[in-house]
């Protein structure tokens, strides 16, 4: 299978398949809709949903506008970005990384679920750091958020699960999501895309 090589990417060392990144971009219309505590595992029904406060941190990288009807058709975006995002080596090209995990970001959210939003894929840095040519800056705001810890498994079909979760749980009342930002981790569970693991963070009020 054809890997497209994440050159720069400091710490992890691996790459995701063509394929599989093309997959990933499917689920972004569940997000719309829709790091791991000890121990914590299991099935979907079986997680607990954690929640937690962060602090605001800083991520540069691509982004575009999209939006959920746009993704459900041959237009998507999405994963345009995740393939451009490795075959240009955008992370080497971020100066003053703050961590070597993978941030891809929904956030500026036009009407919650049924409106455009921006998708940005990028690394945290250091505070004041300046966006290369081409990239962008975005602040990721302090607040609370729900963890979802995807099973392990295939990310393209783990990741998704993960997302239809929120969506399951936001529409029973059971997550009142705030439509900040919301974000998926890729650290090194999520190193080897047959067999990996994501987490959701998901802003709430």
């Amino acid at each position: 299978m054809s890997l497209v090589r994440s050159s720069g990417w400091p710490g992890l060392g691996y790459c995701l398949p063509l394929v599989v990144l093309s997959i990933v971009g499917s689920y972004a219309i569940l997000a719309g809709r829709g790091e791991q505590p000890e121990g914590a595992s299991g099935g979907q029904e079986k997680q607990l949903i954690n929640r937690m406060d962060l602090s605001g941190f800083t991520i540069i990288g691509i982004a575009d506008r999209t939006s959920n009807q746009r993704e459900a058709g041959p237009g998507g975006i999405i994963p345009r970005q995740w393939q451009r995002f490795f075959a240009e080596g955008i992370v080497g090209k971020i100066a003053d990384q703050a961590g070597p995990a993978i941030y891809a970001l929904y956030t500026d959210y036009a009407q919650g679920r049924d409106g455009e939003y921006s998708f940005i894929i990028g690394v945290k840095v250091k505070a004041a750091t300046a966006a290369p040519s081409g990239m962008v800056a975005k602040q990721v705001a302090a607040g609370r958020y729900a963890v979802i810890t995807s099973d392990k498994g295939p990310l393209s079909k783990v990741v998704p699960d993960a997302w239809r979760r929120v969506w399951q749980l936001e529409d029973e009342a059971k997550l009142e999501r705030a439509y900040g930002t919301d974000f998926e981790l890729y650290d090194e569970r999520g190193k080897d895309p047959a067999n990996g693991q994501v987490d959701l963070y998901v802003g709430v009020k």
